[in-house]
């Protein structure tokens, strides 16, 4: 584990760093407060911290009062050195944010002891900090094909159409549906079914923009997102391209080889919609699309 030293006395400094060397730590040396706080902005910043209250350009207490200031969920742990022994001493460089306070001269089995303590804070924070993102993910991905959520992918719809208004942009949403996919998991079975879904949204993705979204609506129904889009272009059309590359070879399933088709009910110029309207053209696009004949892409005008 790497921990920083902040440290304008030179003597003190070595024989620090050269006692976290020895106990198994990656000591990060630096001799003031400016030092320490430039150190601190790096992305790779050590976690814990051992800093002096007494130094020149920026003391331990501003140290602490600018890290405190961070809008951070994940604060290194600051343990304070200094000479000061007494009790407003202590109210004071605590209050100013240091998790906590070792007074000099100080013994070197309870300084250990100290960066134990804030060693397991740093690894408990972490760890919190991992799940905290790891259940964000799961809110925001359909756990299956790990594409948005519908939650996820309509609040994206809602913040794309925002933000094409607001920049005069352009913006089309695809409603996409399995051609023939309730037949898919009547013959082969649900697991078999769920394997499709899977392929279907990798081969969907690989064909989107880097900028482009991707949503299960519900069931076999997938949402994109698209800006940019404002005429069909026939084949050259983002969401022709989608449609062949779809019907343009087999997915293989443990149980067989399944050729696959979608079809797509498009919304161009949805800027000028709310996310309900352009919901609805896109639904009605779709069953066109359906009643037509499948595998196809039909579009429609937002306001049309």
């Amino acid at each position: 584990m790497r921990i920083l030293i902040a440290e304008d006395d030179s003597s003190a400094r070595r024989i620090l760093a050269a006692i976290l060397k020895s106990w198994g730590y990656d000591p990060v040396v630096t001799t003031d407060g400016a030092a320490a706080w430039a150190a601190l902005q790096r992305p790779d910043a050590p976690r814990l911290v051992l800093l002096d209250w007494n130094m020149p350009r920026l003391d331990g207490l501003e140290v602490c009062r600018l890290l405190r200031e961070q809008p951070t969920s994940d604060p290194p742990y600051v343990i304070l050195l200094t000479g000061r022994g007494a009790k407003d001493d202590i109210v004071k460089g605590l209050e100013a944010g240091a998790n906590d306070y070792l007074a000099k001269p100080y013994d070197s089995e309870e300084l250990q002891a100290r960066i134990k303590v804030g060693r397991r804070m740093v690894e408990l924070q972490a760890g919190l900090m991992k799940a905290r993102d790891a259940l964000a993910y799961q809110a925001m991905h359909d756990s299956l094909t790990e594409v948005f959520s519908r939650r996820a992918i309509l609040d994206r719809l809602a913040g794309e159409l925002a933000r094409a208004k607001r920049d005069n942009g352009s913006l089309s949403v695809g409603m996409c549906d399995i051609d023939h996919f309730k037949e898919i998991n009547d013959r082969y079975g649900h697991q078999t079914g769920d394997e499709v879904l899977v392929a279907f949204t990798r081969r969907v993705q690989a064909g989107l923009r880097e900028y482009d979204c991707l949503g299960r609506y519900g069931g076999e129904e997938f949402l994109i997102v698209a800006a940019g889009v404002k005429e069909t272009n026939g084949e050259e059309n983002l969401y022709e391209r989608l449609r062949a590359a779809v019907a343009g070879s087999a997915i293989r399933a443990k149980a067989a080889e399944l050729s696959l088709t979608v079809s797509i009910g498009v919304v161009l110029g949805a800027e000028r919609g709310t996310v309900d309207e352009t919901l609805a053209a896109a639904d009605a696009a779709l069953y066109r699309a359906k009643a037509e004949g499948r595998n196809r892409v039909c579009y429609v005008k937002s306001g049309q």
